[in-house]
């Protein structure tokens, strides 16, 4: 790997500054899910065993440079003191940072308050970033969720101490090179969600990188429309067409075979357990619309995750949220489930709607990796360079 992992550093007696992404929900002043502050742990507690002291740098909102009391990170300590068993204390301002007292000294771990505070961390601003830099002897980034951005916290830093990878950006790079960097083939890509337009550029990528492209959801309207088929009332981007065209163009000249609905799941409402039938796509009543892939393109999905050795997803086949078109979805997921954990595919999810389909499904568990990390991604899956990776790409 072109990147340091906490394996190659020595960290006895060193601060360790780790850039951690624990934007968790809350409710009624507490945490609602810790799920991300959980997976931290492995991260933080190795860097204790190491002899190293975690100083922990996150952010919380958008407080876009101000401070803003209701976004202060001092509300994540229970949690984190639940998830790490150890006593965590929080240091309200960089001053402080600074100027430790011997009792902050002697903390297991320290955690700064939101590092968006300070208008020099998304401006990432050189100073800033130099005075961040002096509070640590070593820099670790565990959080590839904002790794695409360019932020003083996530890039500067890697550039101005000896930088390595946290165990949880560590997986996540090492399942996305599995994916898409080096994979075994055949490479089997799944695309749904409601519109073509936010994913051209991850389209263009992929049509160039995976040997069957399947789309679904919305997006799949979009591209059936653009064969000249009706699709009724569906949601669908019309003026998208010429766009759609020319993906299967491309796709058609670089041997991907992309894979649409043969057969719809058609109703005259989205409601639950809406009046449905399933009719050929080629046949779509033009007072209804099309809200999931019908059995026969679900069977061509399965057939074409069996013959293959790698598995990108992201978004659901249809209208997931509610049964029963929900369906395909569910189908899939649970086949590819099943083929990871018998070791005949490995698997990588990841986005937000993806996360709650697969969850929804019961089969989430079953994929090889499970991505949180929405926008970096889905850049990373649009072939885009990211600047927090390519910054400890540079470090090593």
């Amino acid at each position: 790997m072109p990147w340091k992992t906490l394996d190659d550093m020595d960290l006895t007696g060193k601060r360790v500054l780790v850039r951690v992404d624990i934007n968790v929900p809350v409710e009624n002043g507490l945490v609602s899910d810790d799920t991300r502050i959980r997976k931290i742990a492995p991260t933080v507690m190795d860097i204790l065993a190491k002899g190293g002291r975690p100083i922990l740098v996150a952010h919380f909102g958008r407080p876009k440079g101000k401070v803003v009391l209701d976004m202060t990170l001092r509300i994540c300590v229970p949690a984190l003191e639940a998830a790490l068993g150890r006593k965590v204390r929080f240091i309200e301002t960089l001053e402080a940072a600074e100027n430790l007292t011997e009792e902050a000294r002697a903390a297991d771990v320290l955690l700064l308050e939101n590092i968006r505070f300070h208008p020099g961390e998304e401006q990432n601003d050189p100073e800033f970033a130099a005075r961040l830099a002096a509070l640590g002897d070593v820099y670790c980034n565990d959080a590839f969720s904002a790794a695409h951005r360019a932020h003083a916290s996530t890039e500067a830093l890697a550039r101005l101490l000896p930088a390595c990878a946290g165990r949880l950006m560590q997986a996540e790079l090492e399942a996305l090179e599995a994916a898409l960097g080096q994979p075994q083939r055949p490479v089997v890509a799944v695309v749904g969600g409601a519109k073509v337009s936010t994913k051209l550029a991850l389209l263009g990528n992929l049509v160039e990188k995976v040997d069957h492209l399947v789309i679904g959801g919305g997006m799949a309207n979009t591209f059936l429309a653009a064969q000249g088929l009706g699709v009724g009332t569906s949601l669908c981007e019309h003026d998208m067409a010429e766009t759609a065209r020319q993906i299967m163009a491309k796709a058609q000249a670089m041997g991907c075979e992309i894979l649409l609905p043969t057969d719809v799941v058609v109703a005259r409402a989205f409601e639950a357990h809406a009046e449905n039938s399933t009719v050929a796509a080629t046949h779509c009543p033009e007072d209804t619309m099309i809200l999931d892939a019908g059995p026969a393109s679900v069977a061509r999905i399965l057939a074409a995750f069996d013959g293959a050795k790698t598995l990108i997803w992201n978004g659901p086949l249809g209208a997931f949220e509610i049964a029963p078109f929900d369906a395909a979805t569910n189908a899939a997921a649970a086949h590819a489930a099943k083929l990871s954990q018998t070791g005949q595919l490995v698997s990588v999810a990841g986005g937000g709607d993806t996360v709650a389909a697969l969850n929804k499904a019961g089969a989430a568990d079953g994929f090889s990796y499970i991505s949180t990390a929405g926008g970096a991604f889905l850049e990373w899956m649009e072939g885009k360079l990211l600047p927090g990776v390519a910054a400890l790409d540079q470090a090593a």
